[in-house]
């Protein structure tokens, strides 16, 4: 941990002297050394260290958030100059190599202490790829136009090459041969120069993006770099004989070339010896080019010219062999074959060079060894081809090169071999061993009956499968290395180069073999497939990282490529077409040209996929996890060896079958492969990834349930013992960091479980860690908990935990990380959702008791983390578009602007608080984060979205250094300076705030318009329903003599101008967002003013018709909600297409808004003509409810739910208002009209609200849900059928018509019982009356019981106090008066219960009314009642505080013998209370008759115990008689004194009691007398 500090302090100067980008990037690097240091600190045992890691941990997060912000600050001052800046490096790296070169050639060039010739020869080597990568990257940034990127593509490409320059110069200084020294440094100063010209040509590239001459005269500057770069490569020590060899197999191979061979002058058998030895030599060649790529760069040199001229021989020996050829066709063959192993013996040496020049390339070493297969498999083609043996003698020895070439993939096996996952490895060994089982039975038996082209056949199927075997145990044994826990995981990059570079590989094999004359058919069709495969999955791969990545460049240039790689495919596709159909030399010819594109796009993407930002980190395999191979690779090997004899052996019986010691040695060889197979498959199955990890880690998690166990049984005994070495706040910080930890860790192992076997071992051992520090630190802090409910509480959840954690690994065993067992995946689901659950819910115990007492790190370690999300390059894939996310982003935004405020004020007069607040704001800012995570990706421009996250970051800061101060304030809040910096920091928050809404704006300033202005219409609806309870009261006043006709015409001006504001919004949605912006303004403030003129205009109709003036106050209403609508469905539809379902949304809001501004003005019109008014106002109500009816049936789910009670409650709103209607419709007045539209509108708003927020309770059923919006539904268009009805009879009344009032009425009152049913089956059965007296009685009983258990709790806390020890003495009768006392409030508990029981019982049988029709009927039984179990509740606490007392020294045993008679009396009332009206052989009021008895006898007890102490004190405490005489007299008079006093405070005492019950009885009423008594 003392790294961690130094890394820490030193973070502070990584930007003196290197660009400010290199020290963001490797901040970015030293993040995951923060997140290893936090998931490190629960499993340190040394408390000081692991809390001195900890926040070491802490404060280098704190300063890499704060140098990422500088950064990216610095970055907007100074980005332009970093491609200068590039170009002077590398400028700079010329002239220090120009005079390296002067040094060397006076022969003073040393090498540097530190460097030797091989480790710069590797730096060189793999520094050299980082360089093309960069440059890739560089030319397809400027190629873009992208200035950002190509600063940083130039930046990183200099930093490439000073390490490139630094190696070039090592390896001059250390070699010995002055010509090879000067060649290097002259080719690194041709590459520099080379650099400096390709950086300054993509600077010109980005003044003009779209120029083609620029853009091709920077490709043909990148040809140059890359040919020096070669070059560079190439003077490398052992590189040139590597290039020596090469150029000697070219040469070699010219002979092939000519149209005439020579005729043999050798006998055939002597030419097929000739040949069989050469290629016998040559793969033996082949094998040691590929052990000396292990070894040192002069080893490489001399087996490639071993190589090379054993390649010569091959070659001689084999155009020996094509002139014995008897015809034409067969020569072509020959030579053809010929060429193939040229070919693949090139690739051998290039393979060879790539390694060594970058050992730990990815995938270099399959690459290899795949080419030495390739020159076994072409040797063997033409040995069959050439060779005229018994038949089976070339099987036999084809089979042999065969396993010669695969026994090197069992050396070392820390690479993958194959894309197999473990579970394909274990079938692919059993369907091999399967078919090696038969073809080695088929060897034997065609041995045995002479059948010897079937023996042959039988031979070849055998080496197959023991390729196959060998293949599949490689890349077992590598999967068990990298699954030890030891060993150091992996991690997943962006692409996968290996997956690139055998795609890479096998397309230009395919194209290879497209070409080649002596393809058949089927050989042309098979290598298309192959070519189809391998380029559909490198498009797929360039499509997801694409969509991961977060660099835009990278993101075109995946995208790009893909393109090429399909179009040119596509292309090569056709000319297989054309081929297939005719076989010709012109349609090969164009065969040929088309594979050019494709296999140039392939490696362009191979090269620009390397890039290290993008590749993955490969597994490093421990000693530990070598060992753990071994079992495989021993039986493999064994397989191996033994199969290569049984093949030598069944060679000669081929030709000798009659040789009885021979099939004894084939039986041996035949019993040895068998039994190594068996071994193999064994040890496969025993090493299975994960599940020895498994086990341990179910073991080791069993032993913590059991410790937790211990420690409740402990707390529930009071014998927890209390961690002493510790405070609660270390404990609780532990506790937090360990459970954060853990959750971590459930998605990761959820996914290994499912699909990645070699992850599993490392990640249940992880989590198995955890549980020892989680129980110590749950433990702990429970035993610092007084409060025995909360230490239970976290006790519980941590069990809950383990055993969630428990239930996670047996399911994770039994997936094993094998993604065919579906049967298993959906387990593991389940058991990672309920683990996160058990997570969530003991992290919300621990933040609340943490903000309870100020410790705010678990939140600021949240909002660090959501800060830290922000910056990762792959956000999850958008669901919605910017629009949405801005939306929820400026809610979370004004919520925590808000939240600010209230901690300003909070910070003044409640500080206790200010912990819920600051929890509230890191809730707010963790969803903030997300949410701005997803605006800044759907941000168009880039530059928007990079400031928005810029600006959601800078408010992280703010938040946290909020919450802080928040939290020191809670610890000390009379700190006036705290709060002053508190304050501070809040106006901060607020200003931050108002930035990030600024950023958003900037990326939509339409939509960003459209939310401010919704939020100033949603005031206005809020200010409008303010005005219409004033109207209602009848307080709404003109301020002078003004009348409605003053104000008529400015309201009619002011709605036109509305209309005009809303078709401009209406078609802002499709213009530009300036355009949306202004209209979204302009609307917001005209419905402004048009509101502000209709309440002047309700105003001067005078507060003597306030009826008419909150119909007019309705009528605006109505039009600002509309516009509230319109304005939220024009954000929604801004920016697309015609044809969008958000714009036929749209369409309908200006619908709406229109209906509702004619309404206005229709009402305007109306608002003074008596006959008409009324009539008007049904007609605006009708229109009203039937937008609120639409609201109600749409899908949209309500903010927030209410109780069912509410929903009731609501139903008598619709009641009194159908009354009212039928009595308007019969009256015909308009005052009646107006006053029942009016109620109306409130009436159905209100029911339809309160009917779907319950309706959306999380507690309610789907079928009760339905029910419940089908009758809100059914009882509105039963009140809509009514007012209509009502609008008829105001035209036309007629008896008739106001007959049918009465069913129309029915309706409406059926629909509104159907609808309280459904509220009910909401609640259930417990639904009540909370106005019922008998239920505020329960009620009270309830509350009674609770305090008596607090007080019941308190007492069992309570331990006799510790007194010196006297001769005699015994201290039992605390104990028994605790005892006692604990008996009386547990009895008195049970007792207030059964009450409560028996009160229910009493409405049950009606003797208590449910729902009395009037609230005095049984008051006086339920205030008897409530009284009694006040009475018994006070008793109870005095009792418990007495009995404390006494225990504590404080207080007399009389006062709990008077305590515990008080109690006893109490409990007698309430019996007395509830024996009223039960039912005296009731099975409530027995068990009410139980529990009194069990009160009075606890008191009872109590009472005794307590005297009997009294009585016996004299007796118990003996008294020390002291012997002197002197001494003796004195304590005599001392007694003496003490008595008289004690006599005399007791008569004192009397009188004064006596007193205070004169006083009482003379002024207290007669009531409170008789209780009394």
């Amino acid at each position: 941990w003392h790294v961690l500090e130094v890394f820490a302090a030193s973070c502070g100067g990584w930007l003196g002297g290197i660009p400010v980008s290199v020290g963001v990037m490797r901040a970015n690097c030293t993040l995951s050394m923060v997140s290893s240091a936090k998931a490190a600190v629960p499993t340190v045992s040394d408390q000081a260290a692991a809390m001195q890691l900890s926040q070491c941990a802490k404060n280098l997060a704190t300063s890499l958030a704060e140098l990422r912000t500088a950064s990216q600050k610095a970055h907007e001052a100074c980005g332009p100059m970093e491609i200068d800046s590039a170009l002077n490096t590398v400028q700079t790296l010329k002239n220090e190599l120009q005079d390296a070169k002067m040094a060397a050639v006076e022969s003073q060039l040393k090498p540097l202490p530190g460097e030797t010739l091989e480790k710069c020869a590797q730096d060189l080597g793999s520094t050299s790829k980082a360089v093309g990568s960069s440059m890739a990257q560089l030319l397809t940034c400027a190629a873009q136009g992208n200035e950002h990127y190509t600063g940083v593509a130039a930046r990183e490409t200099a930093q490439a090459l000073k390490t490139l320059a630094q190696a070039a110069r090592g390896v001059a200084a250390s070699t010995t041969d002055p010509t090879a020294a000067h060649a290097m440094l002259d080719s690194a100063r041709d590459v520099m120069e080379g650099s400096a010209m390709l950086i300054q040509e993509a600077k010109q590239a980005l003044i003009a993006p779209g120029d083609a001459e620029r853009q091709q005269r920077l490709a043909q500057v990148a040809k140059a770099v890359s040919h020096s770069l070669n070059n560079c490569v190439n003077c490398l020590p052992g590189q040139k004989d590597v290039d020596v060899a090469l150029k000697s197999i070219g040469e070699s191979s010219k002979k092939l070339l000519v149209d005439l061979l020579p005729p043999s002058t050798k006998p055939f058998q002597e030419a097929q010896s000739e040949l069989n030895q050469a290629a016998a030599d040559l793969n033996q060649s082949a094998g040691e080019v590929v052990h000396a790529t292990r070894g040192q760069s002069g080893e490489l040199a001399a087996a490639s010219g071993k190589f090379s001229d054993d390649f010569d021989e091959f070659l001689d020996a084999g155009i020996e062999m094509a002139g014995q050829a008897q015809t034409k066709e067969d020569q072509i063959q020959v030579i053809g074959n010929l060429k193939n192993i040229s070919m693949a013996s090139s690739k051998l040496l290039l393979a060879a060079k790539s390694l060594s020049v970058d050992p730990g390339a990815p995938n270099a070493k399959n690459l290899l060894a795949a080419a030495a297969r390739a020159v076994t498999e072409s040797i063997n083609q033409l040995i069959t081809l050439c060779t005229q043996q018994a038949p089976g003698q070339k099987e036999c020895d084809n089979a042999l090169r065969e396993l010669e070439t695969v026994k090197g993939m069992l050396d070392n096996p820390n690479e993958p071999v194959s894309d197999l996952s473990y579970f394909d490895c274990i079938e692919s060994v059993m369907e091999n061993s399967k078919v090696l089982g038969e073809s080695m039975a088929g060897i034997s038996q065609n041995a045995k009956t002479g059948d010897l082209p079937a023996f042959g056949e039988c031979v070849g199927i055998a080496s197959k499968a023991l390729c196959g075997l060998t293949e599949a145990a490689a890349q077992a044994a590598y999967l068990v290395g990298i699954s030890d826990p030891n060993s150091q995981a992996g991690h997943q990059g962006l692409v996968d180069p290996i997956q690139f570079a055998r795609a890479n590989q096998a397309i230009q094999m395919a194209c290879q073999n497209l070409v080649d004359p002596g393809s058949s058919p089927s050989q042309v069709l098979s290598a298309a497939t192959i070519v189809a495969k391998h380029t559909s999955a490198l498009c797929n791969a360039c499509r997801i990282a694409s969509s991961k990545t977060a660099n835009p460049v990278a993101k075109r240039h995946f995208v790009q490529s893909a393109k090429e790689v399909a179009n040119s495919t596509a292309n090569l596709v056709k000319t297989i077409k054309a081929l297939d159909g005719d076989f010709s030399e012109d349609n090969r010819s164009k065969c040929r040209i088309a594979t050019a594109p494709l296999i140039e796009a392939v490696e362009n993407l191979t090269a620009f996929a390397s890039n290290p930002e993008f590749v993955s980190i490969p597994a490093q395999i421990s000693s530990e996890g070598s060992q753990a191979q071994e079992p495989i690779l021993v039986s493999a090997k064994t397989m191996l060896e033994s199969s290569s004899y049984l093949i030598r052996t069944a060679r000669s019986l081929a030709i000798n079958p009659k040789d009885p010691p021979t099939w004894s040695v084939l039986a041996g060889h035949s019993h040895t492969v068998s039994d190594s197979i068996k071994s193999l498959i064994t040890s496969i199955r025993d090493k299975a990834p994960g599940q020895r990890e498994c086990d341990y880690s179910i073991d080791g998690i069993n032993r913590c349930i059991r410790d937790i166990e211990q420690a409740s049984l402990a707390a529930v005994s009071q014998s927890l013992a209390t961690r002493d070495d510790i405070s609660v706040e270390a404990l609780q910080e532990q506790l937090t960091s360990v459970v954060q930890e853990i959750g971590h860790l459930i998605d990761p192992i959820a996914t290994a479980a499912r699909g990645e076997a070699a992850q599993l071992g490392h990640k249940v051992t992880q989590l198995a860690s955890y549980f020892e520090p989680l129980i110590l630190a749950a433990v702990g802090v429970a035993s610092k908990i007084l409060d025995h409910q909360q230490q239970m509480t976290v006790l519980d959840q941590t069990k809950t935990l383990a055993e969630s954690a428990l239930q996670m690994l047996y399911a994770a065993k039994e997936g094993g990380g094998n993604p065919k067992a579906q049967h298993t995946h959906d387990a593991i689901t389940e058991a990672a959702q309920l683990m996160k659950e058990a997570v969530d819910d003991i992290m919300v115990t621990l933040n609340e008791a943490a903000s309870e007492v100020g410790l705010v790190g678990g939140m600021v370690d949240a909002i660090a983390e959501a800060m830290s999300k922000l910056d990762e390059g792959t956000p999850p894939e958008p669901k919605g578009t910017f629009v949405d996310y801005q939306t929820t982003v400026v809610k979370y935004s004004k919520a925590i602007a808000v939240t600010a405020q209230e901690m300003m004020t909070k910070s003044v007069t409640n500080p206790e608080e200010l912990g819920g607040l600051a929890s509230q704001m890191t809730s707010d800012y963790g969803h903030l984060a997300f949410q701005g995570q997803m605006a800044a990706a759907t941000a168009e421009p880039e530059e928007i979205g990079f400031q928005i996250r810029t600006r959601v970051q800078d408010l992280g800061h703010g938040c946290i250094f909020l919450v802080q101060k928040a939290g020191a304030l809670q610890v000390c809040p009379t700190d006036s300076y705290t709060k002053r910096e508190l304050i501070e920091c809040a106006r901060a928050v607020t200003e931050k705030v108002s930035l990030v809404l600024s950023a958003l704006q900037a990326g939509n300033k339409g939509t960003q318009a459209c939310i401010t202005a919704a939020t100033a219409v949603s005031g206005i609806i809020a200010d409008l329903d303010t005005t219409i309870m004033f109207a209602t009261a009848g307080t709404l006043n003109a301020e002078n003599s003004e009348t409605f006709a003053d104000h008529r015409e400015n309201i009619l001006k002011t709605a036109k101008a509305l209309v005009e504001d809303t078709k401009l919004l209406v078609s802002g949605a499709a213009s530009t967002p300036d355009k949306l912006a202004q209209a979204a303004q302009s609307s917001a403030a005209t419905i402004t003013q048009l509101a502000e003129v209709v309440k002047l205009g309700a105003a001067s109709l005078g507060s003597d018709d306030p009826e008419t003036q909150v119909v007019l106050i309705n009528a605006i209403k109505d039009v600002a909600k509309a516009l509230s609508d319109l304005i939220s469905a024009t954000k929604g539809a801004a920016s697309k297409p015609a044809d969008d379902p958000s714009m036929y949304q749209l369409k309908g809001a200006a619908k709406v808004m229109v209906t509702n501004v004619t309404s206005l003005l229709k009402t305007v019109k109306a608002v003074e003509d008596e006959a008409t008014r009324g009539t008007r106002a049904l007609e605006a109500t009708i229109e009203c409810i039937k937008q609120e009816l639409t609201v109600f049936q749409s899908k949209d789910v309500p903010e927030k739910t209410s109780s069912p009670e509410e929903s009731i409650r609501m139903t008598k709103g619709i009641t009194m208002a159908t009354a009212k209607a039928v009595a308007a419709g019969n009256s015909c007045r308009q005052e009646d009209v107006i006053a029942t539209a009016n109620l109306s509108r409130k009436a159905v708003s209100d029911m339809l609200t309160a009917c779907k927020q319950a309706s959306f309770h999380p507690d309610v059923s789907d079928e009760v849900r339905t029910r419940a919006l089908r009758f809100g539904t059914e009882c509105t268009l039963g009140y809509l059928d009514l007012l209509e009805h009502v609008l008829v009879i105001l035209q036309k009344p007629t008896p008739e018509l106001k007959q049918q009032l009465a069913a129309f009425s029915k309706r409406v009152a059926g629909a509104v019982t159907e609808l309280i049913q459904a509220a009910e089956a909401m609640k259930g059965t417990e639904w009540v009356d909370p106005e019922d007296p008998t239920v505020v009685a329960e009620t009270e009983l309830l509350g009674a019981a609770a305090s008596i258990e607090a007080a019941a709790k308190k007492l069992e806390q309570l331990k006799p106090r510790a007194k010196p020890k006297q001769a005699d003495e015994t201290l039992d009768f605390e104990e028994q008066i605790l005892e006692a006392a604990k008996s009386i409030a547990a009895a008195t508990s049970a007792l207030v219960k059964s009450a409560s029981a028996a009160q229910r019982e009493l409405v049950a049988q009606g003797k208590v009314g449910s729902i009395p029709a009037n609230a005095a009927d049984d008051g006086q039984w339920s205030q008897g009642l409530i009284s009694a179990a006040r009475m018994v509740a006070a008793a109870t606490s005095s009792l418990c505080e007495a009995a404390n007392a006494s225990v504590q020294g404080h207080a007399s045993e009389e006062k709990l013998i008077s305590s515990a008679k008080q109690v006893a009396a109490s409990t007698a009332q309430l019996l007395v209370a509830c024996k009223v009206k039960a039912d005296q052989d009731s099975e409530a009021m027995r068990r009410l008759q139980a529990a009194g008895n069990a009160v009075k006898r606890a008191s009872d007890n109590l009472v005794r115990a307590a005297q009997k102490a009294a009585f016996g004190k004299a007796d118990d405490d003996d008294v020390v008689v002291k012997t002197k005489f002197v001494g003796g007299i004195a304590q005599i008079i001392a007694a003496q004194e003490e008595m008289l006093k004690k006599e005399r405070e007791l008569e004192e005492a009397r009188k004064k009691l006596a007193q205070i019950r004169q006083q009482q009885y003379k002024f207290l009423p007669t009531e409170l007398r008789e209780d009394e008594g």
